[in-house]
C-alpha cells in the first residue's frame, strides 16, 4: 500500500506536472480525506482531489501509452526534473476544482476556502513583533500564497521569485516596519 502524501511533498502528475501538496484535509459533510495541493507553475493554483483519486492508478485504457502506473506519484523535484507546461486546463478536464473559484462564490457556502489559521493570526496581530513571531513560525511551510495575503496586508509588495527569497523580502519589511513606525500600525 502507498503511504499517504505529507505536506510539502512533491508529486508529479502523470502528464508531467509537478504539484506540491499543502496538506491533507477532511470533508465537512461526510468526512473523506482530500489532498490540498498547489501547481508548481503559473498560475501557481490550488487545488482539491480526494485522496483515493489522488493516489489512484491511471486508466490503462483510457491512457494506454502511459507508463507511468499511479495519477501522481511521489517525486524528488531537486533532482534537475523540468515541468511540462500543462496541455489541458484543469477546468478543462473536469477533475480538479481550483480553490479560487469557490472563493468566488456566495457567502454562505460552507465548503468555501478558509485561510490557514497562522494567516489569520498574521492579519490579526496587532505589532510587528507579533507579526514577526508569526512569520518566523510560518517559515518551514510557508507558501507564495501565504507571502502575497501578508504583503497586501502590510500595504507592500513582493516580487515574484524563490520563496525563500520572497520569505526574506517581507521578514526584512517587518523588521523595518517595526524600527521606524515605532510598533503603530496604520
Amino acid at each position: 500500500m502507498r503511504q499517504n502524501p505529507k505536506p510539502q511533498e512533491i508529486y508529479r502528475h502523470f502528464k508531467g506536472n509537478l504539484y506540491q501538496i499543502i496538506t491533507i484535509a477532511r470533508h465537512s459533510e461526510t468526512g473523506e480525506k482530500m489532498v490540498v495541493y498547489q501547481q508548481l507553475y503559473a498560475p501557481y493554483e490550488v487545488y482539491v482531489r480526494p485522496l483515493e483519486m489522488f493516489m489512484g492508478r491511471i486508466d490503462t485504457k483510457k491512457y494506454p501509452n502511459e507508463k507511468q502506473t499511479y495519477r501522481f506519484e511521489k517525486t524528488d523535484a531537486g533532482a534537475g526534473e523540468t515541468v511540462r507546461q500543462p496541455q489541458e486546463t484543469p477546468a478543462e478536464t473536469g477533475k480538479e476544482e481550483p480553490a479560487a473559484a469557490r472563493v468566488q462564490e456566495p457567502a454562505g457556502n460552507e465548503d468555501g476556502f478558509e485561510l490557514d489559521p497562522g494567516i489569520v493570526e498574521f492579519l490579526d496581530a496587532d505589532s510587528y513583533e507579533k507579526k514577526l513571531q508569526i512569520l518566523s513560525a510560518l517559515h518551514p511551510r510557508i507558501t507564495d500564497a501565504m507571502i502575497d495575503t501578508m504583503a497586501v496586508s502590510l500595504d507592500t509588495e513582493i516580487k515574484e521569485g524563490d520563496i525563500e527569497m520572497r520569505y526574506s523580502e517581507i521578514k526584512n519589511c517587518l523588521i523595518t516596519m517595526e524600527r521606524f513606525e515605532c510598533n503603530r500600525l496604520r
